[in-house]
């Protein structure tokens, strides 16, 4: 019988339908974590620029990316909440037998959870309540708790990929738990960099689109130029940090998980001068049809050497190995994450040559149309990051430990599938949503700013960030004709 036909028979009916929830869920939550973990700190590098220069256009925008912060916040509440909650209804094998090694993980995330909810609620109550440099120093922490929920997130999938800091007595529980490390395993380091830079330089460019869009739509006031010019400029600075450490992680999976690499790179043979394939399908047989084939690349990128020997995925049964699919798709992902990676350190380097021998933005419409969709861009090198890293690691949910089938949920598979489509309909609700204040948002914003050219007469979003609010107009001064000033159709920003 075909393999992958023989163990999709083997595997529980649970499998499909909880894989299949836990990807829409954490694919959907993905969405929102670069906002989460480095739209704080993009802003308060607005905010502390706006108080250094006296820059009311700085200030305007922080206060207006505090309010997106704590609206994404909100919405990443819901997701993560439903995440957690599946990892124990999900996945019960998992937590019940590992949940006292790794699950330290999930309790820094929580705590880092709360510390970032009160942190925000300051943040933004003390915009006109607060001295000027009081609320920008208290301000100053978020970051560090956005990176600290991160750390927790990351220790736990680390873990999962190199596991650690236990042994197992004779009845294969683990026992003699060293929590540090459990918590600072091999892939740690370079998984936890990558992921944080990878939040930085996606949140930067999604952030930098939104402006990138309205200048290609004539609006290059100074508002415009600094809401561009500040994340883009964090995406440019952090996009080569991120190939160097996307380096790092490879060659760190090339010895830590050299089943993994070898899914990652459609390798079938243990090998010398192994060639790179840029896409391409594995089969079951193990050859490989379609892609580009570069001679002896693999052995090279590997071991910067073409006498490199690479890992074959036949190294090991078929049961402990992705199956010709899996690393099709691992393999697929991994290329589709670094072409966008690729792609985006050349707009990175147009902008930086521009900038280095005129010091001014590029003028050329084409720079703005690619940085629009840099956004949109890296947010699927983010998803294919993460699919890579999922994927790659099968059949295993702890690597060489614990198979998914294993830990899966013992639930009808026909109550996870009506659990799925009612997550699906929450979701799409709850999306909808998050767009909906969003876009309304934008509209009163733009407004505002059209009601009044200064942009700072009009209050709350408007008004100086600083020091008492402007005088409400009377009910008479708001009426058309009046001393107020009336916005088009009659409203007020």
């Amino acid at each position: 019988m075909h393999t992958t036909v023989h163990l999709l028979a083997e595997a529980p009916a649970q499998l499909l339908p909880a894989r299949s929830l836990m990807a829409f869920t954490l694919a959907s939550h993905i969405i929102l974590v670069p906002l989460g973990v480095a739209l704080p700190l993009i802003t308060l590098i607005v905010h502390g620029y706006g108080l250094r220069r006296g820059d009311a256009n700085a200030l305007l925008l922080a206060r207006r990316w505090s309010a997106v912060m704590a609206v994404q916040f909100a919405i990443g509440v819901v997701t993560g909440t439903v995440l957690s909650f599946e990892f124990g209804l999900l996945w019960p094998g998992l937590m019940g037998r590992w949940g006292d090694v790794f699950g330290i993980g999930f309790g820094v995330e929580a705590w880092a959870f709360f510390l970032e909810a009160v942190l925000i609620a300051i943040y933004l109550y003390g915009w006109r309540r607060l001295p000027s440099r009081t609320h920008f120093l208290l301000g100053l922490p978020l970051p560090a708790a956005a990176l600290l929920g991160a750390f927790g997130i990351l220790a736990a999938n680390s873990w999962m990929n190199t596991p650690r800091g236990f042994r197992l007595d004779s009845a294969g529980n683990p026992v003699d738990v060293r929590i540090w490390k459990a918590i600072f395993t091999p892939m740690f380091g370079p998984q936890y960099w990558h992921f944080v830079v990878a939040m930085l330089v996606t949140a930067g460019y999604v952030v930098a689109g939104v402006y990138a869009v309205g200048w290609l739509r004539g609006r290059r006031d100074r508002y415009h130029r600094l809401g561009f010019t500040i994340p883009f400029t964090v995406a440019a600075v952090f996009t080569p940090v991120q190939f160097v450490l996307g380096d790092s992680i490879a060659r760190q999976v090339f010895h830590e998980q050299p089943v993994k690499f070898a899914a990652m790179e459609i390798v079938w043979e243990t090998d010398t001068h192994v060639p790179e394939y840029l896409f391409g399908r594995l089969h079951p047989d193990g050859s490989i049809s379609g892609g580009i084939r570069i001679p002896q690349l693999d052995s090279v990128l590997a071991g910067f050497s073409p006498d490199t020997e690479v890992t074959g995925l036949t190294s090991v049964p078929a049961s402990h190995r992705p199956t010709a699919t899996q690393a099709t798709i691992a393999h697929w992902t991994f290329d589709i994450m670094v072409g966008i990676g690729s792609l985006l350190a050349l707009l990175a380097l147009w902008y930086g040559l521009v900038w280095l021998r005129r010091r001014r933005l590029p003028a050329s419409p084409w720079f703005y149309r690619c940085a629009a969709v840099s956004g949109v861009a890296s947010v699927v090198a983010v998803e294919c990051g993460w699919i890579t890293t999922e994927v790659g690691r099968q059949p295993w949910i702890v690597y060489e430990n614990m198979r998914v089938a294993e830990a899966v949920t013992s639930t009808r598979s026909t109550s996870l599938w009506i659990m799925f489509a009612l997550v699906v309909v929450v979701y799409v609700f709850v999306f909808a949503s998050f767009l909906a204040v969003l876009l309304k948002m934008r509209t009163r914003w733009r407004l505002a700013d059209e009601a009044d050219g200064d942009r700072f007469a009009e209050a709350p979003e408007t008004d100086t960030p600083y020091g008492p609010r402007s005088a409400e107009p009377s009910a008479d001064a708001r009426r058309p004709g009046g001393d107020g000033t009336s916005l088009p159709g009659g409203g007020r920003g």
